[in-house]
């Protein structure tokens, strides 16, 4: 670390958010929201504060913490508390913290707060780190946060300098649904994702990932891909499932983006009476409820718990002043059950 500050009769001291204000020629609040990386700033304003911090070598949360010590809490940022998923993550990261003395704070994302705001809330009440599951949050955004307090992010292909990265291979996990698919027999399967209108970052998004693959792999067999892109709230995805399998000739499989999809779908097919040898489903994510024998979901599990575990680890790491970036990337495994339809050929 560089301290370089004006010295005084005591010795060099570290440098402040006042040091920075005077040097740019701001106000302190004009530092702060250059540090925040919030909305509204001016070109002209970032670069002086920016010019300010680098020759100052001033560093946000280490002078914060020389003032006020360590709070023992890190944040952790979903995007949703009902997704069985996101319930794994933070069971990995409460397993891993137990032993410790940290405490969580939680903060969801809701239809008034966005990840944005979210994670500011986190900085806000000064926790010594911060998980991120933040699909709707640009990654320059996320490397401001990053030099000022420790960061990791879950589940985006993100290539960051400030902060870490724990991600699941998306384009392996989807070959494998693909290949089972085909290796049943299946060749009118369908694909329903996420809208890409709706994301913030597409080109580190795992769904449109899992798109390509499933495009790529369909074209190779002489195919015509058949996607079904969905938004919020969740009765797009039931009238765009009752729509595919009202069709007069409906697909015979479909690879769900994730598995709230799937669960939509498995409801739709249930309504018609559709066996899984007539509807094949498959889903991604491995969410708790997958595996109970009423729905028995065949899924793609990325380890969610060790992902959660392995982001509390590397996050203690960076709290204790490691500063390189690190990417940890998961394999998944396919989990084959029953709603796949495994025991039946297609034809």
């Amino acid at each position: 670390m560089t301290e370089a500050t004006p010295a005084d009769a005591r010795g060099p001291r570290p440098s402040t958010i006042g040091d920075v204000a005077a040097l740019a020629g701001v106000s302190r609040a004009a530092v702060s929201k250059v540090i925040r990386n919030a909305y509204g700033v001016s070109d002209a304003m970032r670069e002086r504060v920016t010019a300010a911090i680098d020759e100052l070598g001033y560093r946000p949360r280490v002078a914060a913490r020389a003032m006020r010590g360590s709070t023992s809490t890190i944040g952790v940022q979903l995007p949703q508390l009902d997704n069985g998923f996101f319930t794994r993550i933070l069971n990995g990261v409460m397993g891993a913290l137990h032993d410790s003395d940290y405490h969580l704070i939680i903060a969801p994302m809701t239809d008034a707060v966005g990840g944005v705001a979210a994670i500011e809330s986190l900085y806000d009440r000064q926790v010594d780190g911060i998980i991120a599951v933040a699909p709707a949050v640009p990654q320059e955004w996320l490397e401001g946060v990053g030099r000022r307090v420790p960061l990791v992010q879950i589940g985006q292909h993100d290539d960051p300098d400030h902060y870490d990265v724990v991600v699941g291979d998306d384009d392996l996990g989807a070959r494998l649904v693909m290949e089972h698919l085909f290796s049943l027999g299946h060749e009118r399967i369908a694909h329903v994702t996420n809208d890409e209108r709706i994301l913030v970052e597409a080109a580190t998004d795992p769904h449109p990932r899992r798109l390509r693959v499933y495009e790529s792999m369909m074209r190779e067999r002489g195919l015509v891909p058949d996607v079904i892109r969905v938004a919020p709230p969740d009765a797009d995805a039931s009238r765009a499932l009752d729509a595919l399998l009202d069709r007069d000739v409906r697909p015979t499989a479909l690879f769900a983006g994730h598995d709230a999809l799937a669960l939509s779908a498995l409801r739709a097919a249930a309504e018609r009476a559709l066996t899984n040898a007539e509807f094949a489903i498959v889903g991604y994510d491995d969410i708790p409820l997958a595996e109970h024998p009423l729905l028995s979901l065949s899924t793609v599990d990325q380890s969610g718990e060790e992902m959660g575990a392995t982001a509390a680890r590397m996050l203690i790491e960076r709290i204790r002043g490691r500063e390189v970036a690190l990417k940890q990337v998961f394999t998944p495994r396919l989990r084959v059950r029953a709603s796949s339809g495994a025991d039946h050929q297609h034809r």
